[in-house]
């Protein structure tokens, strides 16, 4: 049977927090938030427009009086079907940026909200070597149902193996984190003995 617990880490476990004051204005959090999704966004959506070669002819399709029909230059025209697009989407890049004192200040806001809240969690793995064994842990600590950002070494192939097809946690490397993934998950869990990894993270941050 599976022994593992977590245990909730605490802001004393770091020496580094004792002097920190989060000065951070609110909107900067939704600000940090838009620009990743902003970002990440791959841009290569796009139309062709009558100017391009569309599956119509350019031909003019009747002449231009006498027909009694309304006038008409083209079957690539925007008004026809199978013609351009007008105004359509075309493939570009977005590109926005944010401050890195503005970021770094946002994710220790993150980071002291989930200190407080007790949502830092720690755990040991010793006979942990399927996915069943994991679901079974996190359902032992009531975490089957929330959004888990799960920490893992890179080089940690066997953690990454055990709880990536789980689909309420989220793999995040170390020497990843963003914004949007750490807030949008209701508690972040790491093994024991990543703890000093975990430490030069969060470090960075301050």
């Amino acid at each position: 049977m599976n022994k593992a617990e977590a245990h909730p880490i605490s802001a004393e476990s770091f020496d580094f927090l004792k002097d920190i004051v989060v000065d951070v204005a609110p909107e900067a959090l939704a600000q940090c938030v838009r620009v990743l999704l902003q970002n990440w966004r791959q841009g290569t959506v796009a139309c062709k427009d009558r100017g391009q070669v569309v599956s119509r002819s350019n031909r003019k399709p009747w002449k231009q009086k006498g027909t009694g029909r309304a006038r008409a230059g083209s079957a690539r025209s925007p008004l026809w079907r199978g013609g351009g697009v007008t105004f359509g989407p075309q493939e570009r890049t977005r590109t926005l940026k944010m401050p890195r004192e503005i970021r770094r200040r946002v994710l220790q806001r993150i980071l002291m909200e989930r200190l407080e809240r007790q949502r830092i969690l720690s755990f040991i793995l010793d006979d942990m070597t399927k996915t069943v064994q994991a679901a079974a842990f996190l359902k032992n600590q009531n975490l089957h149902n929330k959004k888990v950002c799960m920490f893992v070494q890179p080089e940690d192939f066997a953690g990454q193996r055990i709880f990536t097809n789980i689909p309420s946690v989220h793999m995040m490397l170390f020497d990843q984190p963003n914004v949007y993934t750490l807030v949008n998950a209701d508690y972040w869990v790491f093994a024991e003995k990543d703890m000093n990894a975990f430490k030069e993270m969060v470090n960075k941050w301050i």
